[in-house]
């Protein structure tokens, strides 16, 4: 039996990022994670936001650790997780509201592109879209910490690395979604906000 996957930043970040849940995902019903990864989150989460549905997600690789966190915390909010994979087609999927956390600088650019495609045509009207981790502002680093953190995933894959806020927002603003929050959050990451808007 393998181990369930274990990330030390999630413990760290978890409960800033559950703050901004609380108020942002107050009038929320169904949740889509986008890139669940270890899983942690979602059951974190979903423990503590018991008026969500919290559908965890990831490539088809991630989804048995996913569930060894799932089925321990055993949760009446939380299906079991789906493959949702930005080289392929999604399944269909009801949610009104969205959150990934570290994961735009894990993807290749073309996969983030593909990611605000998809919402872009999925996402309902007045639904939310929160993404946690480190960007860059004006191509340029906001610490010295993100420009290691840069220099490291790009060693490692050279298609990642940290995403400047302004590409990232063009796309959203292209998919329909308008920027709701900028919020600075522990040792050098953001939670950044869109909406869906009404479509023209």
């Amino acid at each position: 039996m393998m181990d369930k996957p274990y990330a030390p930043a999630t413990d760290r970040n978890r409960d800033p990022i559950l703050a901004v849940l609380r108020e942002r995902f107050a009038d929320r019903r169904q949740v889509l994670e986008i890139g669940s990864g270890t899983g942690q989150h979602a059951a974190y989460f979903a423990a503590a936001l018991p008026w969500l549905r919290w559908q965890a997600s990831d490539v088809a690789g991630n989804l048995p650790g996913i569930r060894l966190w799932l089925d321990e915390a055993s949760l009446p909010n939380t299906p079991p997780p789906v493959e949702v994979d930005m080289r392929q087609a999604w399944p269909a999927l009801a949610f009104d509201a969205v959150f990934s956390a570290n994961t735009l600088h894990i993807m290749g650019w073309p996969e983030v592109q593909q990611l605000f495609a998809e919402l872009g045509r999925r996402m309902p009207a007045g639904s939310l879209f929160m993404v946690y981790g480190p960007f860059n502002y004006g191509g340029q680093f906001t610490s010295d910490s993100n420009a290691r953190f840069d220099a490291s995933l790009r060693a490692g894959n050279p298609a990642s690395g940290l995403r400047d806020f302004e590409d990232v927002d063009a796309l959203a603003l292209r998919a329909g979604l308008v920027l709701l929050d900028d919020r600075a959050m522990p040792a050098n990451n953001r939670c950044i906000i869109w909406q869906r808007s009404n479509p023209a």
